[in-house]
């Protein structure tokens, strides 16, 4: 696929409901986060997030996406799981447990993209330094979004971070640009070369997403077709937001 193609440039107007579908997202992992306790079942986190994006007049275009059809409307991916888990009243949480959530919000004829990773209970000191590596890794990208820097700028960053603390970044799965579809140009791996890529510009809406794994970027796609996992079974941390080109400092639309 010729990316480049794909890339939709945004008005400030389409913005501006970006960056509600935006909050409604955030609103949505928020609500997450607070019932990840031991003992809950990750189908009760998709069933909280769909209460959220109702109540907001908002569905998740997650669900039914690919093939086969997603079945939910938020990813709940748990320790070696990197991405795409498909929550079930089986899966209950524990404690010590990194728990990944995913979550994307259509409103208004927009996406807003954005993940966390967060912990269960108290968790060992190794699984809190992956959780603060890529979240800042995440940051470290965001901040090369800007006008005139090129995709492989931001790439570029994440790894150079990640690597340096000893952690992996995947190969198989990146950033991708959003906006009217889920996926839109640019792509934007977790790897790269400074000065590479497509040229950032203003009205540009780019998920970054930082996906870090503790002992081996190689991942394998679970017997459920949708779950990644780490191939070494090793940890794994996602941090995700949509965020904006705009002529000054990047802007992030899924925060509340």
């Amino acid at each position: 696929m010729d990316w480049s193609r794909q890339v939709s440039i945004k008005n400030s107007a389409e913005i501006a409901i970006m960056r509600e579908a935006g909050r409604i997202n955030a609103t949505v992992l928020a609500t997450v986060r607070e019932l990840l306790q031991p003992g809950v079942s990750t189908l009760e986190l998709d069933a909280a997030a769909e209460s959220v994006l109702r109540k907001h007049g908002a569905v998740s275009p997650f669900k039914g996406y690919g093939h086969p059809p997603f079945p939910n409307s938020i990813t709940v991916s748990i320790n070696d799981e990197l991405v795409h888990g498909i929550p079930s009243p089986k899966r209950k949480l524990k404690e010590g447990d990194i728990v990944s959530i995913d979550c994307g919000t259509f409103f208004e004829g927009y996406v807003a993209d954005s993940a966390i990773s967060a912990g269960v209970g108290e968790i060992s000191p190794k699984a809190a330094d992956l959780l603060q590596v890529t979240e800042q890794a995440l940051h470290i990208g965001i901040a090369q979004m800007r006008s005139g820097n090129k995709t492989g700028d931001i790439s570029a960053a994440i790894q150079k971070f990640v690597e340096s603390h000893g952690y992996h970044v995947t190969r198989e799965y990146t950033g991708h640009g959003v906006g009217r579809q889920m996926h839109e140009g640019p792509q934007v791996p977790n790897y790269g070369t400074p000065g590479t890529g497509i040229l950032l510009r203003p009205g540009m809406v780019i998920a970054l997403e930082p996906m870090v794994l503790v002992g081996t970027h190689k991942t394998k796609v679970l017997g459920d077709k949708w779950t990644v996992a780490s191939a070494d079974r090793s940890l794994t941390a996602h941090f995700e937001h949509s965020v904006a080109v705009t002529e000054g400092d990047p802007l992030i639309l899924t925060v509340l």
